[in-house]
């Protein structure tokens, strides 16, 4: 007996049903059993690291300020994280009372350096950016190719160099040895060239050439509103910067008139193997120099967010 293959054209044409033909296999709905706990596990190592770098970030503000609250007493006798009684306002008075309110100045030179400084340091930053993203000149790239170096060198190399001309230019232990320097930051102007090609169209620039707007007006009411998120975001990394600035004060500066509070605050630390009562005042200082930072960074947070998100979507 033989069986005959029949072929599905042929089939059809004597009215036979064609062959069955291969179906693809159902894809079976994923099961929350034995495969979803890895996934949950690789949440929970992520969540877990990042839970511990908060707490290692969190804990030496967490430190400061509980022994920012404690007397004199409490601060040798309990442990770092307990409280004792409550003695902050007492030891903030302390503070801006101790060596007739010698504090409060170095406060407001800090000021004088973190703000101005910043302010005028992020403005030509702002401006030498523009320039090399809308102007064509001789040379343009080598020159910005000379700033991406200037990028690579560390501050602290520039320490030595940097005193050495302001003593010969006279201007060491005044207030202009730490502003000049603050002015330079080859970082800014290349982070600056980057907020202009994102934020500056071409087109517009164009525009207020032809209804005749002169260079420096199309720069100062035109592109400077625009990039004003990049100059909020250079304006906060330079404060940080000069508001945290040691080294160069303590190469620069001898009057003690005429230090910023993290100079100070060191010079007070230092004194305390001689005069432990010291300890307090440095610590309730150090608290009180933290809070003008947070409230820069949450007064600005808004810009800066904005800033830093630009170019990373064309």
């Amino acid at each position: 007996m033989t069986t005959e293959t029949v072929h599905p054209r042929s089939a059809a044409e004597h009215g036979a049903p064609p062959p069955d033909r291969p179906t693809a296999p159902r894809r079976r709905p994923r099961r929350s059993g034995p495969g979803a706990p890895r996934a949950w596990a690789s949440k929970a190592a992520v969540n877990t690291v990042l839970i511990m770098l908060t707490l290692y970030t969190l804990m030496p503000i967490s430190w400061l300020l509980i022994a920012a609250t404690k007397n004199r007493r409490d601060l040798f006798a309990t442990s770092g994280f307990a409280f004792g009684e409550f003695n902050l306002l007492s030891n903030i008075h302390d503070v801006f009372t101790h060596d007739d309110g010698i504090y409060g100045r170095w406060l407001l030179n800090t000021v004088l350096y973190a703000v101005v400084g910043s302010a005028l340091s992020s403005l030509i930053s702002v401006a030498a950016g523009y320039a090399f993203d809308k102007y064509a000149f001789a040379g343009k790239e080598k020159l910005f190719g000379v700033v991406l170096a200037g990028v690579l060198v560390p501050g602290a190399v520039l320490t030595l160099p940097t005193y050495l001309l302001a003593s010969e230019a006279g201007l060491t232990n005044t207030y202009w040895a730490l502003l000049i320097p603050s002015l330079v930051n080859p970082f800014g102007v290349y982070l600056a060239r980057v907020f202009s090609e994102g934020y500056v169209p071409y087109e517009v620039i164009e525009a207020a050439r032809v209804d005749g707007a002169g260079e420096v007006r199309t720069f100062r009411t035109i592109a400077l509103p625009m990039l004003a998120p990049g100059f909020t975001t250079l304006f906060l990394f330079s404060f940080t910067a000069s508001w945290n600035n040691f080294y160069g004060a303590l190469v620069m500066l001898n009057d003690k008139d005429l230090y910023p509070v993290g100079l100070g605050l060191h010079m007070w630390n230092i004194s305390t193997t001689e005069s432990p009562e010291m300890y307090s005042l440095a610590i309730t200082g150090s608290l009180v120099a933290v809070v003008p930072l947070v409230i820069a960074f949450l007064c600005l947070q808004r810009f800066w967010r904005s800033g830093l998100t630009t170019g990373a979507v064309k």
